[in-house]
């Protein structure tokens, strides 16, 4: 098949992308510059002369025609993600806009599937306390997921339409191989400098970008139809997260927490000074929020069309640790002995 897939220079993109050559498919990726796909690519031992590209931005209907043109199925990953309130102008547009125009133009061009990629904070628990494909769109009160949930009723409605739309929901995602550092990686990277002393209670559900790439192949079956799917994974606690971090690392890494309902305020205000300040403040409304309102994901459809359940976390959180002393982010000592392993 030939795949146009949106946002191939991010994190999620690259591995998708790499997933999909090594499958045997052919990429056309649609990208804003030409001198990330290498940059993107290579680490994951894609030889960028192994894509095509066509240079332009999702939110240009022209520019997404054509790059739809001839292709049988899109992946739709380019947007904007940040708990940064200094990345918020312009995350509508990216994440709303881009959603409608992609999806638009891959029906006019009758593609199947539509691969629409959301996430995990885009969904509401329901009576049982868990989230599923099924559950209803959440009422975020936050800049980044409000966007995305605007993006999935987008989604939802060429679903409810009949259109082949299926939607990925990855969850808080780590793993390699990171080309612009986002904020999980960051998270991890920041907790082993020392910088993240302080921690909310509560918890969200971990995944691995590898396993999101694997799923992003899976899906690629025309004739489906409409379809969700949440993505591998497992829900931890901060506390088990930051325990999970001090087995791989064999580092004490002490820390505070403080109850979520406390640091939601703080961090508001934290988040609002950073639009002023050019130094990175780690305390995130997002991600103290993702914390308040995430629960478990039943993310058993996927397991069944995988064949498993994905990475296990103590390699996931490895592998990432190992990936940031290698490239020089942190070191060894601060890696620990995941850096050895």
């Amino acid at each position: 098949m030939l795949i146009l897939l949106t946002g191939g220079t991010g994190y999620l993109g690259s591995h998708t992308t790499a997933a999909l050559v090594r499958a045997g498919h052919r990429v056309r990726l649609l990208v804003r510059g030409r001198g990330g796909v290498a940059a993107a690519l290579g680490p994951l031992d894609i030889d960028p002369a192994a894509v095509r590209q066509v240079r332009g931005d999702v939110t240009d209907p022209e520019v997404v025609a054509r790059a739809a043109d001839g292709c049988d199925a899109v992946v739709h990953l380019a947007g904007r993600y940040s708990f940064d309130s200094r990345r918020h102008r312009g995350m509508w547009d990216a994440n709303v806009r881009g959603t409608e125009v992609v999806l638009r133009a891959a029906r006019t061009a009758r593609l199947d599937p539509i691969v629409h990629v959301s996430t995990f904070g885009a969904l509401a628990p329901g009576p049982e306390g868990t989230i599923t494909v099924d559950s209803p769109a959440a009422k975020p009160r936050e800049t980044y997921l409000a966007s995305k949930v605007a993006a999935e009723l987008v989604a939802r409605r060429h679903q409810d339409e009949g259109a082949p739309v299926v939607i990925t929901y990855p969850l808080a995602t780590l793993g390699p191989a990171d080309p612009h550092l986002g904020d999980q990686v960051t998270r991890v990277r920041d907790t082993l400098r020392g910088l993240m002393p302080m921690w909310p209670t509560g918890g969200f559900p971990i995944g691995d970008v590898r396993d999101v790439a694997r799923l992003h192949t899976a899906v690629l079956e025309p004739g489906q139809g409409p379809r969700r799917f949440l993505a591998p994974g497992h829900y931890v606690t901060t506390r088990k997260y930051l325990a999970i971090l001090r087995e791989v690392t064999g580092r004490r890494l002490p820390a505070i927490h403080l109850p979520v309902g406390l640091m939601l305020p703080v961090t508001a205000l934290a988040s609002a000074a950073q639009r002023l300040i050019p130094a990175r403040i780690p305390a995130q409304y997002g991600a103290v929020y993702a914390c308040a309102v995430s629960r478990p994901v039943d993310n058993r459809r996927t397991s069944s069309l995988l064949g498993d359940e994905g990475q296990p976390l103590t390699r996931t959180m490895t592998d990432t640790v190992r990936w940031l002393n290698e490239t020089g982010r942190i070191t060894a000592a601060a890696a620990g002995r995941a850096a050895l392993t």
